[in-house]
């Protein structure tokens, strides 16, 4: 985790000394649509790291501010911070293949802020009209990720609540996660004049999910859950620049 903040904070610093004297400069705001995707590869020392197990995609809004910096001819940063919110749920099913009740749902919900510094080339295709390619590191702050397990009783539609599993606690053995979270992205864009629209995927770089131990209801024995995956996310974004010269 140093390793990769030690990458961050250095990318700013240089994104910072440089932008004392810029050719062109952007501060505006972006709104989009973003799929954070958690990977579970290894619920436990009992499956290999390499065996996939569960991916979960959540759907939701991201929001947040950007400055835009050209060091030289079409080279130059983006930098800011995204606030994301995501959600899931799944619809009913039977608990079990005998009986249609009662029958299960969940859902989930995801709070994060991020920071981010991308590196990036725009190509001017015809007057104040772009094409960028970006990449570079963002790093990510859990706010909350929830989970909210239901039963719907009978035919009368009467539903109770099983469970209430904040995914950042300790509630579970296999759904206990990191606040903090590293990803390198990499993606293309479209700007004219003031306006632009950004899309990429993000690559975790860290391993999300707390390792710790619980304790196994039928034998009594303490495991360590070496849980581990990913936690990546596609994004796209269109925005405007208040300020630009």
């Amino acid at each position: 985790m140093k390793r990769y903040l030690s990458i961050f904070v250095i990318s700013l610093l240089a994104v910072s000394a440089m932008a004392a004297d810029l050719p062109k400069q952007g501060f505006g705001l972006q709104i989009g649509y973003a799929q954070p995707i958690l990977r579970l590869n290894s619920p436990s020392t009992s499956y290999p790291k390499d065996s996939l197990v569960n991916i979960t995609k959540l759907h939701g809004l991201k929001v947040g501010v950007v400055y835009d910096g050209s060091f030289a001819k079409g080279f130059g940063t983006s930098v800011g911070i995204n606030y994301t919110f995501a959600t899931k749920q799944n619809n009913w099913s039977s608990v079990t293949s005998f009986t249609r009740f009662p029958e299960s749902r969940s859902q989930m919900m995801y709070h994060q802020i991020e920071v981010f510094a991308d590196w990036q080339y725009k190509f001017e295709i015809a007057k104040e009209t772009y094409v960028m390619l970006f990449s570079g590191p963002t790093i990510q702050y859990g706010i909350a990720f929830t989970q909210k397990n239901e039963q719907r009783l009978d035919e009368s539609g009467s539903i109770s609540l099983t469970e209430n599993v904040n995914r950042y606690g300790k509630e579970s053995p296999n759904t206990d996660l990191r606040h903090f979270n590293v990803t390198w992205g990499v993606g293309a864009g479209f700007q004219y004049q003031r306006y632009f629209l950004r899309g990429g995927y993000d690559f975790g770089l860290i391993n999300p999910y707390a390792n710790a131990q619980f304790v196994n209801p039928l034998t009594g024995a303490t495991i360590d859950r070496n849980t581990r995956g990913r936690l990546d996310q596609w994004e796209i974004k269109i925005g405007a620049y208040l300020w630009y010269k």
